[in-house]
């Protein structure tokens, strides 16, 4: 087992990863970045459609475009790449150091950082308490894009979307351009998860959205033929007699993404069971000294570009750790009325800050309050599918104790 060591280890080779790994050798750090796939970009290069960097790039681009930039930075500094690299252990101390196997075989990576960007996952079938046959035919979305837009499959011709969820909204879109017949989306709340710019989508190419539905069995012989729908009431129960039948030969799951985080876990990392990532604070450094995180692994992103900026604010935050090594008096973030979750979750009121949060329900003409620093900031609509992102100056929070942030209509 080798050993080598570098002032920067990056865990992931998609956009918040890539970014964080640019960021920090742009401040003269010694940088690695590992990656599971063959190539970097993450999920991004099977994201053919637009709607990508209009935030970070100013245009709109392709995710594969989008990534494509971000890898001719890579490729153009001095960070060190590692392809098909998983990391088996992490091992906390002054000194981090990463078990990894890799074509070059098997060796200890040490690092006075660690910014760990390892994405998420989607949540599958098995998860969401459906019953049935086990029979072929059931993707998640993210599986039907590889399958579609990296390989050219088509997973089906009758298409029924379990969750309103973004990804499942474009693979709506992306089965009926292709001649498939989506059936309908069914969604468990009574309000739809995606973005409006996508449920536009739904309304575009006739699809039926079934809002406080839920999907109970799946039935068919060797692939699937079936699916029992039922309505729920306003508790969420299901209502006795609203059974309906959906004749599809494909399923496809929506149902969100998870923060993969078990390395995380298995080092003791404390989690926020809000977001199912690490708690942290605003250089984006969890709670233990050393280990940050940034993009899905944290919190789930609506845009690519949110992704990319907390990646660079991990980054700053790794060389920070590394010039200075000390810790500030950290002031807690709270959720208030109304707020799902709110990221990050401790402030020093020494710099400027982004918080992002979602709210837990849609409301309208609401008004987004900090009393602390008696911030007020109105909105005429509000959604949980929405991230909501404010900027606030270090003058703002420098005699704050603490700061809560809550939403009243």
């Amino acid at each position: 087992m080798s050993s080598e060591d570098y002032h920067v280890a990056v865990i992931g080779g998609g956009p918040a990863g890539m970014a964080a790994a640019y960021r920090a050798w742009e401040f003269g750090a010694k940088v690695i970045l590992l990656d599971e796939n063959s190539y970097l970009g993450g999920i991004l290069p099977q994201c053919i459609h637009p709607g990508f960097g209009i935030h970070y790039f100013k245009e709109e681009l392709t995710g594969g475009e989008f990534a494509h930039r971000l890898q001719k930075r890579i490729e153009d500094s001095d960070v060190e790449v590692l392809f098909s690299a998983r990391v088996m252990k992490m091992k906390n101390g002054k000194k981090k150091r990463l078990v990894v196997i890799s074509p070059k075989g098997i060796e200890e990576i040490s690092a006075s950082t660690v910014i760990y960007a390892a994405g998420a996952r989607e949540r599958h079938v098995f998860e969401l308490g459906i019953t049935g046959d086990r029979v072929a035919g059931i993707y998640t979305a993210g599986e039907a894009q590889a399958l579609m837009d990296l390989y050219g499959i088509m997973p089906g011709k009758e298409i029924l979307i379990v969750g309103s969820g973004d990804v499942g909204l474009i693979m709506a879109r992306r089965f009926a351009l292709e001649g498939a017949q989506v059936k309908g989306v069914v969604e468990l709340m009574p309000y739809p998860g995606g973005l409006a710019r996508n449920l536009v989508i739904l309304q575009d190419f006739n699809i039926p959205l079934y809002l406080s539905h839920k999907v109970v069995e799946i039935r068919g012989k060797g692939r699937v033929e079936r699916v029992k729908v039922v309505k729920l009431d306003s508790s969420g129960q299901e209502i006795p007699g609203s059974e309906l039948w959906i004749h599809a030969d494909t399923v496809i799951i929506s149902a969100g993404l998870i923060p993969n985080i078990k390395l995380l876990k298995n080092l003791g990392v404390r989690i926020d069971a809000a977001t199912g990532g690490p708690e942290i604070n605003e250089l984006w450094e969890t709670s233990l000294q050393g280990i940050f995180a940034a993009g899905n692994s944290v919190i789930i992103n609506d845009l690519v570009d949110y992704a990319v900026e907390q990646g660079e604010r991990a980054a700053e935050g790794a060389w920070h750790r590394i010039l200075e090594n000390r810790d500030g008096r950290w002031k807690k973030v709270r959720r208030g009325n109304n707020i799902r979750f709110v990221v990050p979750h401790y402030i020093s009121g020494e710099r400027d800050v982004v918080l992002y949060l979602r709210v837990s329900a849609p409301m309208e003409n609401a008004t987004l309050m900090i009393p602390e620093l008696e911030k007020a900031l109105h909105f005429s609509v509000l959604k949980p599918a929405e991230m909501v992102r404010i900027s606030i100056k270090k003058e703002e929070l420098e005699d704050a104790k603490g700061i809560t942030v809550e939403v009243k209509p």
